[in-house]
């Protein structure tokens, strides 16, 4: 904005140095409009042309009076349409070059296909968590929005391989595909896959015959945001005692309580060690929900005391995120985000 009223003012100087000599010229030579602009023209531009006619003194006083005064504002004009054209441009290239090099050193992050309403929660939870992130998107004003914000992002169309290698896909934990239209969804899952076999892949299922095709292609998981908002609001109206419940253990007043999975690392102090030795509720101030064992996708839900923790384990815990990270550094997991 600041640039474009300053290139607003400057066209606008000009304009008036233009209109003041003209009239000048006029009044004092008596000559008809376009002869007056005429002189104008070559005695600002210094082109060195004849006169139309004789000059008075008068007339002479004010060719010099508008030659001085053209030398500054033309003068000024150059310099400043120069210099906004190459800051704006250079501004334009690092920027670019910057974001570049961010992402070229990114590793273990997450790829997001898709800035939609989708997209920005999911941005605004990577945000929170402070996770490493790039969004890839084939809106330009999107990009530029979230480039403003400081966020990484590409422009650029998702399924295409060499628009998933800018993301670093072959470095990334994971990837979520929150676009609106299926078929990009499922081709971009397809070709992530392909590039990633270890990636974990979350994709939005517009169409209800959707998931099938998505899990196919590769996913690990798919969400329907329609068929969870419907099940939501079935819930609040048939059980809204047990709604509320939860609404209050994730947001109780002004304190957060986050659901996060804390992983048990091979060099962890806590490995071959009962939950009632380890005191995680003591320590922390934790609430265990579940062990996730190595290896396998089933939890154990409300573990017992006697439960044994071993490496690899994946701990699902309830809580404060300065809680939380009290248990990563016991786990030793203080790369897991």
């Amino acid at each position: 904005m600041a640039e474009r009223n300053k290139f607003i003012t400057i066209v606008a100087t000009v304009i008036l140095l233009i209109t003041i000599g003209t009239l000048g010229y006029q009044n004092l030579l008596r000559v008809a409009l376009i002869d007056a602009f005429y002189m104008t023209v070559i005695t600002i531009s210094t082109v060195g042309f004849r006169e139309i006619m004789p000059l008075t003194n008068e007339a002479k006083i004010f060719t010099v009076f508008l030659i001085f005064t053209s030398l500054g504002i033309l003068g000024y004009t150059f310099t400043s349409i120069t210099a906004l054209f190459m800051e704006g441009k250079f501004k334009t290239v690092w920027r670019k070059r910057k974001m570049e090099n961010r992402i070229e050193k990114l590793k273990n992050h997450y790829v997001l296909c898709g800035a939609g309403e989708t997209g920005q929660s999911s941005i605004k939870e990577f945000l929170k968590t402070q996770a490493d992130f790039v969004v890839i998107d084939k809106n330009e004003d999107k990009i530029e929005a979230l480039v403003d914000r400081g966020i990484l992002a590409i422009l650029g169309d998702a399924t295409n391989e060499e628009t998933l290698e800018k993301a670093k896909i072959r470095e990334a934990n994971g990837l979520i595909c929150s676009m609106n239209n299926d078929a990009e969804n499922v081709y971009t899952v397809l070709t992530a896959r392909q590039m990633n076999k270890d990636l974990y892949i979350i994709s939005r299922a517009v169409d209800k015959n959707s998931p099938e095709k998505l899990l196919k292609a590769g996913a690990n998981n798919t969400i329907s945001p329609y068929e969870i908002e419907g099940k939501r609001m079935a819930s609040i109206v048939l059980r809204p005692s047990i709604i509320s419940f939860l609404d209050v253990v994730t947001q109780a007043g002004e304190v957060v309580l986050d659901l996060e999975d804390v992983v048990i690392c091979e060099k962890s102090k806590m490995i071959n060690k009962s939950l009632k030795e380890l005191k995680i509720p003591e320590k922390t101030g934790l609430i265990v929900l579940a062990i996730q064992r190595a290896g396998s996708k089933k939890m154990s839900f409300n573990p017992s005391s006697t439960e044994v923790v071993e490496a690899d384990d994946i701990l699902i815990v309830l809580g404060q995120e300065e809680q939380v990270n009290k248990l990563r550094v016991m786990a030793c997991d203080l790369g897991h985000r």
